[in-house]
């Protein structure tokens, strides 16, 4: 297929939902197969929260879904598989040094943001690799807030209190202690929407927003110990705090946003063989997720054609 070479703003919105985005990943290999070129050079804004963030700034750095797909079955389910916050923070802390070394937002061949979440204010704090996409102070705009990659997503994917919270240090000098994007955001199409339709100047009618989520499924089934003392019920407030967090999220982009020809791709699954979480650890299940990923691809494919070449 061709990409259409129309004065249009492509964007591609990754949702959250930790080891989840093995989901993410099978519909983005699809993809990427049917473009004529790398992802990076297809869309002109990658939006991405916590597991998202990963995916969408690897892209942006010019990485294939294959090479992410690899780094993801090497380090997700290690990172999944700690007894504790701080042994989680740090094994995640480690594969960002092996994914983005110490590179900074030079390194970035597109727009890209990475959604976190400002611990004192409660607001979001948006990593942007653009001054194009600043909505003011565009004379001081530093991209990245002078960050690291590595660090920017870290923050993204700090989901307290099951990973410790993040502190950055900005150009300025300001100490920030940020948490998990999903709290604010779990699905950022919104705030990219936001710059291609304000500092950006793009007519609604003339953006194609592709939102990929995590899918939604069962919850899996838990010992009679863990039922007992309720261990679990951390997770689940979790991961309905997230999921609540998405489906108003989308909500308000249909309603706001509702001239923009838009695919959404976030299948439900009921078969309780499909039950897990996002701490799932079992590599067999994460592959599953994937391949039902590439199955959500192809009940939609004609769609994200037809989205990619208008």
């Amino acid at each position: 297929m061709m990409v259409s070479a129309a004065p249009v703003c492509r964007i591609l919105s990754l949702d959250g939902g930790g080891a989840k985005g093995f989901y993410t990943l099978g519909v983005l290999g699809e993809v990427e197969a049917i473009l004529p070129c790398p992802i990076h050079e297809a869309f002109d804004i990658i939006f991405g929260t916590s597991t998202g963030s990963i995916i969408a700034t690897l892209l942006a750095t010019g990485k294939t879904v294959k090479e992410i797909h690899s780094l993801y079955c090497d380090h997700v389910p290690r990172i999944m598989q700690a007894k504790s916050a701080d042994e989680r923070t740090r094994r995640l802390r480690e594969v960002g040094k092996i994914a983005f070394g110490s590179d900074g937002f030079d390194a970035v061949l597109t727009g890209l943001g990475i959604v976190s979440t400002k611990w004192q204010l409660e607001t979001p704090m948006i990593f942007k690799s653009r001054q194009t996409q600043a909505h003011g102070r565009r004379a001081t705009f530093v991209p990245g807030f002078g960050c690291r990659l590595a660090d920017a997503v870290e923050a993204s994917c700090s989901a307290y209190p099951f990973f410790e919270r993040k502190t950055v240090t900005t150009t300025n000098g300001d100490e920030v202690e940020l948490f998990d994007g999903g709290y604010v955001a779990n699905n950022p199409a919104l705030y990219a929407l936001a710059d291609a339709t304000g500092p950006l100047g793009f007519a609604t009618t003339d953006c194609r927003l592709l939102s990929v989520g995590c899918g939604q499924y069962p919850e899996p089934r838990r010992g009679f110990i863990a039922r007992q003392i309720r261990s679990f019920m951390p997770v689940q407030l979790l991961q309905k705090t997230l999921d609540v967090n998405t489906a108003s999220m989308d909500q308000l982009r249909r309603l706001l946003f509702a001239d923009v020809p838009t695919v959404r791709l976030s299948d439900t699954f009921d078969k309780p063989e499909m039950a897990t979480d996002m701490f799932e650890h079992d590599l067999r299940k994460l592959n599953l997720l994937r391949q039902q990923g590439e199955q959500s691809f192809g009940s939609r494919e004609r769609e994200i054609q037809a989205l990619l070449s208008s």
